[in-house]
């Protein structure tokens, strides 16, 4: 009877200890990440390689994504704003939302699907095939070669897909509120220009997109270091990382509104 009542909370106690080891884990990692960078950044074309393998291969999910957001936001957004009669300010709400909140958090979601999933998994089948300790064997800094060029590619590509992400979301809205619904022009680029901050939404969401940045690829990094070297062990490495990436984003978001806005 006694271990019936104490075996959730001996359950309860090893997640929790396991997870302030991971956190522990994923701290230091960082610090050996930055620590061994200067390789890294010295012989660009490694990072250059994995910035069009993050970036570059991501951009067609982004532009496709963030058009139809975009088309969607004109369709809400007319029909919510035409009810108070403000249906000129269609181009103010676009951008504001895209360039705010949806431009950053969805460009972060689907980077971290479709950019962080395969970065943890190629790092989870190198591990699995031994090709780190060979490296390591071999003198070659695994930390230096691998992890740290996918680390910067993923903080350099991430602000500029959420950029993008934002220009043609919002020319979504410009096609369905000007070109499909018929609204003026003139108008709509009026509003936006007159409603949109530079410092206050634009800047402030380069910063969003910059940390999500940095958090997913992180947490892509080290799933693959820290995946279980079987085919069964990347597969679980691969879903954590979606998982764990969502969930932070979100989080983060969350913060950073409440400082930023």
């Amino acid at each position: 009877m006694l271990d019936f009542l104490t075996s959730p909370l001996r359950r309860l106690g090893h997640a929790t200890i396991n997870a302030v080891w991971r956190l522990g884990f994923a701290a230091r990692f960082l610090a050996a990440i930055l620590l061994n960078s200067g390789q890294s950044l010295l012989r660009l074309q490694m990072t250059i390689r994995e910035v069009y393998f993050a970036g570059v291969m991501s951009l067609i999910i982004i532009v496709v994504s963030g058009l139809f957001v975009g088309m969607v936001l004109g369709l809400q957004g007319y029909t919510t704003l035409a009810k108070f009669g403000s249906a000129d300010a269609l181009g103010a709400m676009v951008a504001l939302a895209l360039l705010r909140e949806l431009g950053p958090v969805l460009a972060a979601l689907l980077f971290a699907s479709r950019a962080g999933s395969a970065m943890t998994a190629e790092i989870g089948l190198m591990k699995t095939t031994e090709q780190l300790d060979a490296m390591s064997v071999m003198a070659v800094n695994p930390m230096a070669r691998v992890i740290a060029p996918r680390f910067w590619a993923g903080v350099v590509s991430m602000p500029i897909l959420a950029a993008l992400f934002n220009v043609v979301g919002i020319f979504g809205g410009y096609l369905v509120g000007v070109v499909m619904i018929g609204l003026d022009a003139g108008t709509f680029w009026s509003q936006m220009q007159g409603n949109v901050d530079l410092h206050y939404d634009v800047i402030n969401g380069i910063i969003k997109s910059l940390v999500f940045g940095i958090a997913v690829t992180l947490i892509a990094v080290f799933e693959g270091y820290d995946a279980t070297p079987t085919a069964a062990g990347v597969s679980a490495a691969t879903t954590r990382t979606v998982v764990t990436s969502a969930l932070v984003i979100l989080a983060l978001d969350f913060v950073l509104t409440a400082f930023m806005f």
